[in-house]
């Protein structure tokens, strides 16, 4: 399954992957995004943001979700339409 993850040095809070992927992408409190699995897809929202407790996912804002394969064409547009280039996937 491919996974996706965002640099979080190099987010500059442009929001452009939430508008093309908002199943994925998650605002954070400090104005900067996070990536997330959402309950649509894996049964429970897990968001990757540096937050504790349920509903958040483990190694905070390094952590790394899993790209459902119907999203994985608009990940790919968010990560190459990201002005900060800071959106990653791996397999």
């Amino acid at each position: 399954m491919v996974t996706v993850w965002i640099d979080p040095d190099n987010c500059m809070g442009a929001g452009t992957c939430a508008q093309i992927a908002p199943e994925v992408f998650h605002p954070r409190v400090d104005g900067l995004w996070a990536v997330k699995e959402s309950a649509r897809f894996f049964g429970e929202t897990v968001v990757f943001d540096g937050d504790d407790g349920p509903g958040h996912g483990p190694d905070g804002v390094a952590g790394v979700a899993r790209v459902p394969a119907q999203l994985l064409d608009l990940v790919v547009e968010a990560a190459e339409d990201c002005p900060a280039e800071c959106i990653f996937l791996g397999l």
